[in-house]
C-alpha cells in the first residue's frame, strides 16, 4: 500500500490533498474505539441524544458552504448540486435528531400477563459509502444509526474521503463523545473487507455496485451480521403518448445527466410510446444539447466531469465506434475527465447499453407499443431501484406504478429521494431501506419481554 494517497480534482486533474490510507490495523483500531464508546452512548437518555444530534445538525448547517466547496472540488460535481446535497445532509440530521424519543415499542395483551417490545441498538455498525455522493449517502446511514444509539465506523471511498474526514471533526466539535464516530479512509478490498468480516461489527450498511454488494453480503455471512445494501440500478423513464411531452423531455436530461450520470437512480432507459417517439426525440435533443457542461465552480454549470480517467474509459466502452448515437451534447477539452452527454437510439432492451449500469452520461431510448409492453420492458432487468411514469391519465399512472418492479417511482417527476420517505430497491438493487422512519428498523433489534401478572401463567 502506498504511504500516501493523492486525492484529485476531477475537473483539473490537480492534487487536492494527500492522505495516509487506512490499513486493516486502522480498521481494527476504529472498531475497538467504537466498541469501547458504545455502552456510554447507548446509555445517553433519548432527550439528551436528541440535543446532541440537533447541535450536530446546526453545526452542519453552519458549515454547508465550506463542505459544498470541498465536495465539489473532490468529486467534480457542480457547486449548485453540492450545495443542495449539503443542505440535505443537515436536513437528514435534523430529521433523525427527533427520533430518539420516538423509537417506540408496543405493549401486547397476552394470556397470563403483559408482553412488551423494545427497540434496542445493534452495537458497532460499519458504514461503507461510494464516491458519487460521499457525505450525502454517509448521512443517510450515520444519522439513523446514531439516533438509535449505535456507534459507527465510516469508510468513505478512498478517492473521495475529504468531507467524511471533515465531518468527524465537526461531530467532535458539536459534542459527540470520542469514539462514537470513527472514519477510516482506505481501500475497499482491504479495509472494507475487514469491516464486513469483523466479529465486533454488528451490522454493515453498504452503498455501491451490485457486484461489490454480493461480496459484502458474503463476508458478513460469517458472523450473521445485519446487512443493508443499496446497489445498482437501470431505471426506466416511461413516457406515454398522452403525457405532457414538453415537460417530460425537458426533465429527461437531468434524470440521466445528474451527477454526470454517476447515480444509481439515473433514469437511463427512456421508454417512449412509439406514436410519440419522433416528437419526443426532437424535444429531447434540444434539451440535452442545452445542458451546460463545464467548470464545476461556475454557478451556471449543470454537469461536471466523471470521477476518474479509468471510469471515463469504462463509460466510453458502452459507446463503440459503431454505436447508434442519435445525438450528443458538448463537453470541454483538455484537463479533466470529461465525457459529452450521449443518447443512443434506436436501441433494443437486449443491448449491452440497455442491460448494464453505465454510471455515466449515456442514455438509451427504446420505443414501446402499449401499456403492457411498457411494463414488460421496464421490468426486463435484474435491477429495480427507481423510475418514472409520464402520463396525464391518473388511472394509467397508478396501474403502471403498481406494476413496475422498483422501490422508488415518481409520476410526472424524475425525483427519487426525500429525507422523510423510504429509499431502496427491489431485486438486485438492494436489501433494506434508508431514509424516512423505516431506516430505524434497520439499526435496531426488537426485544420481546413478557411480564407474568400472577394469574396462573408461569
Amino acid at each position: 500500500m502506498p504511504d500516501t494517497l493523492d486525492v484529485l480534482n476531477p475537473a483539473t486533474e490537480e492534487v487536492l490533498d494527500s492522505i495516509e490510507p487506512a490499513s486493516v490495523e486502522d480498521a481494527d483500531a476504529a472498531v475497538a474505539k467504537a466498541r469501547a464508546a458504545y455502552p456510554a452512548w447507548r446509555a445517553v437518555e433519548p432527550s439528551d441524544r436528541s440535543r446532541i444530534l440537533r447541535r450536530l445538525a446546526a453545526a452542519l448547517d453552519s458549515e454547508r458552504e465550506s463542505l459544498a466547496q470541498l465536495e465539489s472540488r473532490n468529486t467534480g460535481k457542480p457547486i449548485s448540486d453540492a450545495r443542495g446535497e449539503m443542505e440535505m445532509v443537515a436536513e437528514t440530521f435534523h430529521y433523525y435528531a427527533g427520533m430518539p424519543e420516538r423509537t417506540l415499542g408496543e405493549t401486547i395483551p397476552v394470556s397470563g400477563g403483559v408482553d412488551m417490545t423494545f427497540r434496542e441498538p445493534l452495537g458497532v455498525v460499519a458504514l461503507i459509502v461510494p464516491w458519487n455522493f460521499p457525505l450525502t449517502i454517509a448521512s443517510w446511514k450515520m444519522a439513523p444509526a446514531l439516533a438509535a444509539g449505535n456507534t459507527l465506523v465510516l469508510k468513505p471511498a478512498e478517492i473521495t474521503p475529504l468531507t467524511a474526514l471533515r465531518f468527524r471533526e465537526i461531530a467532535l466539535e458539536a459534542g459527540l463523545p470520542e469514539g462514537v464516530v470513527n472514519v477510516v479512509a482506505g481501500p475497499g478490498r482491504t479495509v472494507g473487507q475487514r469491516l464486513a468480516e469483523h466479529p465486533d461489527v454488528a451490522k454493515v450498511a453498504f452503498t455501491g455496485s451490485t457486484e461489490v454488494g454480493r461480496g459484502i453480503m458474503a463476508a458478513a455471512a460469517g458472523t450473521i451480521k445485519r446487512v443493508t445494501l443499496e446497489l445498482g440500478g437501470k431505471s426506466a423513464n416511461i413516457v406515454f403518448a398522452d403525457a405532457d411531452l414538453e415537460a417530460a423531455a425537458a426533465a429527461a436530461p437531468a434524470a440521466f445527466l445528474g451527477n454526470a450520470g454517476q447515480d444509481c437512480c439515473a433514469r437511463s432507459r427512456i421508454l417512449v410510446e412509439r406514436s410519440a417517439l419522433d416528437r419526443f426525440m426532437s424535444l429531447f435533443e434540444s434539451a440535452v444539447k442545452g445542458v451546460k457542461v463545464g467548470d464545476p465552480a461556475s454557478e451556471g454549470t449543470q454537469m461536471g466531469p466523471l470521477i476518474s480517467a479509468d471510469h471515463r474509459e469504462k463509460v466510453a466502452s458502452f459507446v463503440p465506434d459503431d454505436a447508434p448515437v442519435a445525438f450528443r451534447g458538448e463537453a470541454p477539452e483538455g484537463a479533466g475527465f470529461w465525457y459529452a452527454p450521449t443518447v443512443l437510439a434506436p436501441v433494443s432492451n437486449d443491448d449491452r447499453a440497455a442491460r448494464e449500469e453505465i454510471f455515466g452520461p449515456v442514455a438509451v431510448v427504446i420505443p414501446f407499443e402499449d401499456e403492457a409492453d411498457a411494463v414488460r420492458l421496464a421490468n426486463d432487468t435484474v435491477y429495480g431501484l427507481s423510475g418514472s411514469v409520464w402520463t396525464e391519465n391518473g388511472a394509467k399512472a397508478l396501474r403502471v406504478a403498481r406494476a413496475v418492479e422498483t422501490g422508488v417511482l415518481s409520476v410526472n417527476s424524475n425525483t427519487s429521494v426525500r429525507v422523510a420517505t423510504p429509499f431502496g430497491g427491489f431485486k438486485q438493487s438492494g436489501v433494506g431501506r434508508e431514509l424516512g422512519p423505516n431506516a430505524l428498523d434497520y439499526y435496531t433489534e426488537v426485544k420481546n419481554v413478557f411480564f407474568a401478572t400472577g394469574t396462573g401463567e408461569g
